[in-house]
């Protein structure tokens, strides 16, 4: 009799919990606020195919070892070297047997990663193109797909997408799937901005009308700050003569936040660098005192201002005439790290509304036909015990419930086809466990007696077929994406729902009737 009572106390405990996880999907405020997210098939969306630019992962790379060479020979007095990239190769002259012979000793000692691809030696100077082995090449790539498929991944969790779809596809493609956006346009510049940030010392030695003209000094280019005249809406484009060589990028950063200028009432983006970081900043403004520092996000300059003093601690500010939206992004992807390389939007799909409100109420017509059928029958067929089936039935469609909201899992239409075939499984299970009980009966058995063999004898055949079909379930969890995974997750619920409805939940039942009432036929 304990044991009776305890099976009742788990049951009715299983219920309850299945219920207060299924209401906030009714109603969002009430707790615990885990609601079942819906896919991108059935609330809309956008769906893009972003192709990583690879190549400039490893022009970036070259660039920086190009960068590590001309110091390092510039420490050990390497004299009347030419060291220049260019694209995916690293081009060098030396001039003077004694330069070329040092030159050769530091390459072989300290930059063994980089492979000659021609050499020549003509007049005492040497020619030489280098580049990275092919493996290293296919390594780099490798690379800056995935830190673009994490990174990316951090942008859209701090943007506060639910269930996102993010995965690659291929060598250098990302699948990003993102249910329930509305702004299309803002998603995809925060998803595809480089964010390559970096502190430029302004050229002031130059004029900048010469360099617009067409003669820029070596060493220096022209960027632009872009604003937006607030009166007239009109694109302001003002130019700035900045220097090449970048002392402090982004690299350092360790924070970025959204604050709010006291004197202005305007939001503008505090950022704080690591230790490394604040020591070069603190040398930069230290040695530039009343010189312009230039704020460059992907070759745009978002502000230029005086060095008034040497600045420690690590701290400064990004300014730009910022809304609340456009810092609230920047600082997202500031703080979510830089791109590895540009990604380019090779295919883009935007689910409206209406084709997802179209989904839904097919996809649940399915389901609720798919129901009611099945709910006739057993009725029709078992009479009393098919009662008992649908009631079991009905628990096991809220578990399910219950288990996409409490996992967060997204019910998408695939998934919706998983509940349909859970359904079917989870009253044949019944099947087989009535038809082991009119055995019983037939063979002359009680009530009682009868329903005790069927659902012991009908256990182990339940569970092999389940089990079988749960681990196939899990297989394509783990090796499907999109929609497979969708199907996967609903039908793995499923599975574990019916065996609990079919083999504890509908038993209870029955006890509780055989035990409560004189039973003399099972209406069966």
């Amino acid at each position: 009799m304990k044991t009776f009572q305890w099976k009742h106390a788990i049951t009715l405990g299983v219920l309850i919990v299945a219920v207060i996880y299924i209401l906030p999907t009714i109603n969002p405020e009430l707790w615990p606020k885990k609601r079942i997210n819906l896919g991108l098939d059935l609330q809309g969306g956008i769906h893009l195919v972003l192709e990583v630019q690879t190549e400039k992962a490893v022009e970036t790379r070259l660039a920086s070892v190009a960068r590590d060479l001309k110091d390092t020979l510039r420490k050990e007095r390497v004299r009347h070297v030419t060291i220049e990239p260019k694209g995916m190769q690293i081009y060098a002259t030396v001039t003077g047997m004694e330069n070329i012979d040092r030159f050769s000793k530091i390459l072989d000692k300290e930059f063994r990663n980089l492979t000659i691809i021609s050499s020549s030696t003509e007049s005492g100077t040497l020619k030489q193109v280098m580049s990275f082995p092919a493996k290293e090449i296919e390594r780099i790539k490798k690379m800056a797909t995935e830190q673009a498929l994490e990174t990316i991944r951090n942008r859209i969790d701090q943007f506060g997408v639910s269930e996102p779809t993010i995965n690659i596809q291929g060598e250098n493609q990302i699948l990003v799937q993102l249910p329930g956006v509305t702004n299309p346009q803002r998603a995809k510049e925060l998803i595809g901005k480089t964010a390559q940030l970096e502190f430029r010392l302004v050229d002031e030695e130059h004029d900048i009308n010469r360099a617009l003209e067409g003669n820029i000094p070596a060493g220096s280019e022209i960027l632009y700050q872009i604003t937006t005249d607030p009166e007239t809406g009109r694109t302001i484009k003002r130019p700035f003569l900045v220097k090449r060589s970048t002392p402090l990028t982004g690299a350092d950063l360790v924070d970025a936040r959204v604050m709010i200028d006291s004197q202005y009432n305007e939001p503008y983006v505090a950022i704080e660098f690591n230790r490394k970081g604040a020591a070069i900043f603190a040398r930069i403004t230290g040695e530039n005192i009343k010189k312009r520092l230039a704020i460059v996000l992907d070759n745009h300059v978002y502000s230029a201002p005086v060095i008034q003093d040497r600045i420690t601690g690590g701290s400064a500010r990004i300014t730009g005439n910022f809304s609340d939206e456009e810092a609230h992004d920047l600082a997202i992807v500031l703080r979510a790290g830089a791109l590895p390389a540009p990604v380019k939007i090779i295919e883009e799909r935007t689910v409206g509304p209406s084709l997802g409100k179209e989904s839904i109420q097919k996809g649940l017509m399915s389901m609720y036909i798919g129901f009611i059928l099945v709910v006739l029958f057993m009725v029709i067929y078992y009479r009393g015990a098919g009662v008992i089936a649908d009631i079991a039935l009905l628990f096991n469609i809220l578990l399910i419930g219950a288990g996409l909201a409490a996992f967060q899992a997204t019910l998408t239409l695939p998934g919706i086809a998983g509940i349909i075939l859970t359904i079917g499984m989870a009253v044949d299970a019944n099947v087989i466990i009535y038809e082991r009980i009119r055995e019983e009966l037939r063979d002359g058995k009680t009530p009682r007696a009868a329903v005790s063999a069927g659902f012991d004898r009908a256990a182990l055949t339940i569970l092999d077929a389940n089990v079988t079909t749960l681990i196939a379930a899990l297989v394509l969890f783990q090796f499907g994406t999109g929609p497979v995974k969708g199907f996967a997750v609903t039908l793995s619920l499923g599975v574990l729902a019916s065996l609990f409805t079919s083999l504890v939940v509908s038993r209870q039942i029955f006890d509780y009737i055989l035990t409560n009432r004189k039973v003399e036929r099972l209406s069966i």
